[in-house]
């Protein structure tokens, strides 16, 4: 039996720091231009938070605004689902053009049976954990993953402190994904609380992909000062990960 081909990493190739802008912290009034101007200012990905007024306390987007997105940009869709029962959605989110859906691992009994739904319609598969899940949870599906997404904020609402207590974990998770020798196949991404002050000791821990709202959207400006923005954190999150060129 000829066993799988690996599958291609997340990272970029010039082995530098992925950034993801949210969405959360956009313009919805101009939600498409925000897009093209961060892209053109240097993001990867385009985070897109979907929350359902359940598993946290608020309401944000659902497959349209994705199908929308996926009109006007090429950009890697970050699709996060704060959403219970994410089984029943995924496919929506899938065909409206994500390219990467993640699960919480809180909020299913089935996280195994999710990422094969996920990878079953075509897009990458993501688990995230709240700041107060252990990484064990990880053990059983680590193989199965695509990417692992830390909190370093309680989920639900932008804006909020960087919590430092979750760098054990996301060093932890780190260490077993090396351990693995999953590196090429597992990107590990961090949410909450990234700015310049925060980027470069969260990959220091071993975060390679910073989901950032407030500090690139904050006031504006458009793709000159998105640019800014953005590279300043990437800057940051580089020599916390030992790779400045």
């Amino acid at each position: 039996m000829t066993a799988p081909a690996a599958r291609p990493t997340l990272a970029r190739t010039d082995g530098q720091p992925i950034l993801a802008p949210s969405i959360l912290s956009a313009d919805f009034a101009r939600l498409g231009q925000e897009v093209t101007d961060v892209v053109a200012a240097g993001a990867d990905w385009i985070h897109v938070d979907v929350m359902d007024g359940r598993f946290v306390p608020n309401i944000t987007i659902g497959p349209l605004v994705v199908r929308a997105l996926r009109k006007i940009t090429q950009a890697t869709l970050d699709v996060h689902l704060m959403i219970v029962e994410p089984e029943r959605y995924v496919a929506e989110f899938c065909q409206a053009g994500a390219d990467v859906v993640t699960i919480h691992a809180e909020a299913t009994p089935h996280v195994h049976r999710a990422l094969q739904q996920i990878k079953a319609c075509g897009a990458r598969a993501g688990v995230s954990l709240n700041p107060s899940t252990h990484e064990s949870c990880l053990e059983y599906v680590l193989d199965d993953c695509d990417l692992v997404l830390v909190m370093s904020v309680n989920p639900g609402f932008g804006g909020q402190s960087f919590l430092r207590e979750v760098l054990p974990k996301v060093a932890a998770i780190r260490r077993m994904i090396d351990a693995r020798g999953l590196q090429d196949q597992v990107a590990l991404e961090i949410d909450g609380g990234i700015s310049t002050s925060t980027a470069r000791e969260a990959a220091a821990a071993g975060a390679r992909a910073f989901v950032a709202g407030n500090a690139v959207f904050s006031g504006g400006g458009g793709s000159k000062a998105y640019a800014q923005r953005i590279a300043d954190i990437r800057t940051e999150a580089a020599l916390g990960a030992g790779v400045m060129t």
